[in-house]
């Protein structure tokens, strides 16, 4: 039976990984940069239901210091948020000196899903639009590195990628009933981006649009955006050296059956 045919813009598996791997051990090389200086970095992922984001930072985070890296996906406001104002929430999760915050969504759910949903009023989302910027400007004038990328992917890759995580019980908890209603929406949030990008793509916080119906392209190229975007530069480690195991002094370890084992399911397994 004859192979699958690739995609033409598919990027082959095993040129993707190489550059994956390189890739990702220039952001540990950013990491180290950001610890080294007292940089704060700040980058928003943004995008459709399905559009890879989740993937994508996945990727970023993968072998950075989650004490240095952390993600930010929060969940619906609670009763006393909703109280706040709108961008009380998320400066709690801003990083500090030294760190790096991966938002996985950000205050841009009040552009996106609030707005097209219905889950704000209008007089909130206008106050959005034009509070953002300024916002935005403030944090990059406190020295905030902001990047912005917002993953677009077409209806028929959207509504492909769907019907996988249906059928996937690994991946079923991606999909909610908020994301199958994306679908009928598709112009609603389309306007919605649209408007969005005219009020807060500004000079100082720029958005840098993903082309994400190849998932590997769209890694692939998002990363390496983001580090030419950052003036880092290798920091050398500490020097390490492993110190001399000291001689025994008469410990004995503990009989075997006085611990509990987790039981050895592995040796069970046959290929």
């Amino acid at each position: 039976m004859a192979g699958k045919k690739a995609r033409p813009d598919a990027l082959p598996r095993a040129l993707y990984e190489r550059e994956l791997l390189r890739l990702q051990a220039e952001l540990v090389k950013l990491q180290e940069w950001v610890r080294a200086e007292g940089a704060r970095l700040v980058v928003v992922f943004e995008g459709r239901d399905a559009a890879g984001k989740g993937g994508t930072i996945k990727r970023v985070a993968e072998h950075l210091n989650p004490r240095v890296a952390r993600i930010v996906a929060l969940p619906k406001p609670t009763e006393r948020e909703r109280t706040q104002w709108y961008f009380q929430r998320y400066i709690a999760h801003l990083p500090a000196a030294g760190e790096i915050a991966l938002f996985d969504r950000s205050w841009y759910n009040r552009a996106g899903v609030e707005r097209v949903m219905g889950f704000c009023t209008k007089e909130e989302h206008q106050r959005f639009l034009y509070q953002c910027p300024i916002f935005e400007r403030m944090l990059v004038e406190d020295g905030v590195l902001l990047r912005k990328y917002w993953f677009s992917v077409s209806d028929a890759v959207q509504e492909k990628r769907f019907r996988r995580r249906l059928e996937d019980p690994t991946r079923r908890w991606k999909l909610s009933p908020m994301d199958l209603e994306s679908i009928t929406h598709w112009e609603a949030y389309s306007r919605a981006k649209d408007e969005m990008l005219v009020h807060t793509d500004i000079a100082q916080a720029p958005w840098f649009v993903v082309e994400s119906d190849n998932k590997r392209r769209a890694r692939i190229n998002m990363i390496a955006h983001l580090l030419a975007s950052v003036p880092y530069h290798d920091v050398p480690p500490p020097a390490l050296e492993l110190p001399p195991r000291p001689p025994p002094t008469g410990y004995v370890r503990p009989p075997r059956d006085l611990q509990t084992y987790v039981p050895d399911h592995a040796a069970g397994l046959t290929g």
